[in-house]
C-alpha cells in the first residue's frame, strides 16, 4: 500500500545549476533551446527519411527509428522545463509531474540501452553467421523486439515509482538536479526505507546499464576477430564501415555513464555542477548527435541524401536555363 499520509510536499523546486549567476541564464537557456530544436529537426528527419524511402525498410533502420522516437521523447520529456526554469525562472514543478517526468526519464534511458543491445545484436549476426541472417533477423523479428523493449521497460518501471511512492515526503522540496530522476528525489525523503528504495533503485539501473554492456562489448570483440581475419581488405573495410554508426552510438552512451559510475565507485568526487553538466551531456549529447552519424555513417542514407541533392542541383540549373 502507498503510505503518502505524512507527505506535506505539493510542489518540488527544480534548482538546476546551483553555482549558476543569474546572468547566464539567458544564454543557458538559449543553449539548451538550440539543443532541443537540433534533436526536434534530426530526429524527426529521420524518422520520415526512413519512412519515405523504401529501400531503407530494412531491421538496421528501423532500430534507427526507434532510437530516433526514443531520444525525440527524452529531449521533449526533459528539456521544456529545462528551458522554462531559466528562460521564465520557471522553477515549481508539481509533485505527481515530477514523479512522472522521472518515470519517463528511467523509462527512456532503459529502452535506448535495449536498443543498443538489439542494434549489436543485429551487427553480430550479420558479420559472424551472414548465411543465418536473412532468417534470424527480420523486419517482423526485430520490430517485436524493439516494442517488448518498450512495453516491457514502460511496465518494469512502475514498479520504481510506485517504490518511491512508498517513501514520505515532508522535507526540503529542492531538486539539485535540471530535472527529477530517482537518486534527486528519493534523497528527499524524510523516513520510511530509504536504503530498501535506494538498493532496489540501483538494481534496476545497473541491470538496464550492465547487461546490454556486456554484450555489446563481447559482440564487438568477437566481430573484431572475424573482420581480422578476413583476408580480403576491401571486405574488411566494408564489414567493418557497416559496424561503425552503431559503434559510435554506443560508445556515445556508454562511455560517459561508465566514467562517471567508475568516478564514483573510486571516490573521485565532482562538484555539484559538473556531475549535473556530465549527466545532461551523456543524457542529451546522444539524442542530438545521433542523426548526424546516422547520416554521415551509414552508406544506404548517405548515398541516398547525396542522390537526392544532386538530383535537386540539376532541377534548379534547369529551372534557372
Amino acid at each position: 500500500m502507498i503510505n503518502t499520509s505524512i507527505t506535506t510536499i505539493k510542489d518540488f523546486v527544480i534548482l538546476g545549476f546551483p553555482g549558476l549567476d543569474p546572468t547566464y541564464y539567458g544564454p543557458v537557456s538559449t543553449l539548451l533551446f538550440l539543443t532541443y530544436l537540433a534533436i526536434l529537426v534530426g530526429n524527426i528527419f529521420i524518422l520520415v527519411f526512413v519512412g519515405v524511402e523504401r529501400h531503407l525498410y530494412k531491421p538496421t533502420y528501423l532500430i534507427f527509428c526507434h532510437l530516433a522516437m526514443n531520444d525525440l521523447l527524452f529531449g521533449t520529456v526533459t528539456l521544456p522545463r529545462m528551458i522554462s526554469r531559466y528562460w521564465w525562472d520557471d522553477k515549481i514543478i508539481p509533485f505527481g509531474a515530477c514523479f512522472t517526468q522521472m518515470y519517463f526519464v528511467h523509462s527512456l534511458g532503459a529502452i535506448h540501452s535495449l536498443l543498443l543491445l538489439i542494434m549489436a545484436v543485429d551487427r553480430f549476426i550479420a558479420v559472424c553467421f551472414p548465411l543465418k541472417y536473412p532468417v534470424l533477423i527480420t523486419n517482423n523479428i526485430i520490430s517485436i523486439a524493439c516494442w517488448v523493449s518498450w512495453i516491457g521497460t514502460f511496465l518494469r518501471m512502475m514498479g520504481l515509482v510506485l517504490h518511491a511512492l512508498t517513501l514520505p515526503y515532508c522535507n526540503s522540496n529542492i531538486i539539485v538536479q535540471c530535472y527529477c530522476d530517482n537518486p534527486s528525489i528519493t534523497n528527499l525523503a524524510c523516513g520510511g526505507d530509504v536504503t530498501s528504495v535506494k538498493t532496489v533503485a540501483v538494481g534496476f539501473a545497473m541491470f538496464s546499464l550492465l547487461l546490454p554492456l556486456s554484450f555489446i562489448i563481447f559482440s564487438y570483440i568477437f566481430i573484431f576477430v572475424i573482420v581480422s581475419k578476413m583476408q580480403n581488405t576491401e571486405g574488411r573495410y566494408k564489414t567493418l564501415s557497416t559496424c561503425t554508426p552503431q559503434l559510435f552510438i554506443s560508445c556515445l552512451y556508454y562511455l560517459p555513464r561508465c566514467f562517471v559510475y567508475l568516478a564514483h565507485a573510486t571516490g573521485f568526487s565532482f562538484s555539484v555542477d559538473i556531475r549535473i553538466l556530465l549527466i545532461l551531456l551523456y543524457s542529451l549529447l546522444p539524442c542530438a548527435v545521433n542523426p548526424i552519424i546516422y547520416c554521415f555513417k551509414t552508406k544506404d542514407i548517405k548515398d541516398i541524401l547525396m542522390k537526392r541533392l544532386r538530383n535537386v542541383r540539376v532541377g534548379i540549373k534547369q529551372v534557372s536555363k
